[in-house]
């Protein structure tokens, strides 16, 4: 079971590696070396790349010093025979090139969340995720462990502002995400591309002209801010009557899209705390 009661990421990390120096893991285990043959790999491993040249350079390094962090496993059966890993992919793939019989590890008895949380931060806190590795593990901390960007920005030493948009890459569609994948893009590119009208299309433009990230976030603004002035331009005094309207009523900017049927109405926020207010005016009606 988990415990009710949540430790900050990094630290939980660390309290079960034990990473304290001079001091034993934690939760009462002992380091202890098992078959290499009798691990498989995690079900929650968030990575579905691993570098070659990285893999070989950690490999050589294995053959010379050994594995010098244990892996972190959890037994499959009653018996204790096999063992899944939950943190240390990388060490266990790099100990199979350098030929070792044995691996040091930790085993622990972990629920199957307990399992991926830990798999999530450890790659987040250790390993070059890719953009969308990185933001697929966001996702699932928030979603499965209820995680808020603050949370997960502060446990991990990020900004609040590169979790958030970095789990904004998700809503790329499908032809941007697989360019970025493939490499095609960078992340750079990939988050200029979230403000563009049509984020496929751009990415097109942006392969075939070989963009480099500056030159793309200024054409990204350059058209978007070109559509939004003809935008302004069109609506007529009603609309813009509303808006002052509704930005006096809830304290924040707000845009409305009239359409043929129906419109879109977006309310813009500089803050969290103005978005509390705004939920606490919700609320209150």
């Amino acid at each position: 079971m988990i415990s009710s009661k949540r430790q900050p990421l990094g630290r939980g990390l660390a309290a079960l590696f034990g990473e304290t120096e001079g001091r034993a893991p934690a939760g009462g285990g002992a380091v202890r070396d098992v078959a290499i043959e009798l691990i498989r790999p995690g079900a929650f491993q968030p990575r579905r790349h691993f570098a070659e040249e990285e893999l070989e350079a950690l490999a050589r390094s294995v053959r010379e010093k050994g594995v010098l962090q244990p892996l972190l496993v959890r037994p499959v059966d009653e018996a204790g025979a096999a063992f899944e890993l939950v943190a240390g992919e990388r060490r266990w793939r790099a100990a199979q090139r350098a030929g070792l019989h044995q691996v040091p590890v930790l085993v622990r008895t972990l629920g199957d969340r307990e399992a991926l949380e830990i798999a999530l931060i450890e790659n987040l806190q250790r390993e070059d995720l890719t953009a969308l590795e990185e933001a697929e593990a966001y996702r699932r901390l928030a979603q499965d462990f209820g995680r808020s960007q603050t949370s997960i920005a502060e446990a991990l030493g990020k900004s609040r502002s590169h979790v958030a948009n970095t789990l904004r890459l998700l809503g790329l569609p499908e032809a941007v995400r697989r360019r970025l994948e493939e490499g095609a893009l960078s992340p750079g590119h990939a988050r200029a591309l979230l403000a563009a009208d049509n984020p496929a299309e751009m990415a097109a433009e942006i392969i075939r002209r070989g963009l480099n990230v500056r030159v793309t976030e200024q054409l990204v603004k350059r058209r978007t801010g070109s559509r939004r002035a003809s935008q302004r331009q069109s609506r007529d005094a009603d609309t813009l009557a509303l808006e002052q309207e509704m930005a006096q009523a809830l304290g924040l900017r707000v845009t409305i899209a009239s359409k043929a049927r129906g419109g879109a109405l977006t309310l813009h926020y500089a803050s969290l705390d103005q978005l509390d207010r705004l939920l606490a005016l919700l609320r209150a009606g």
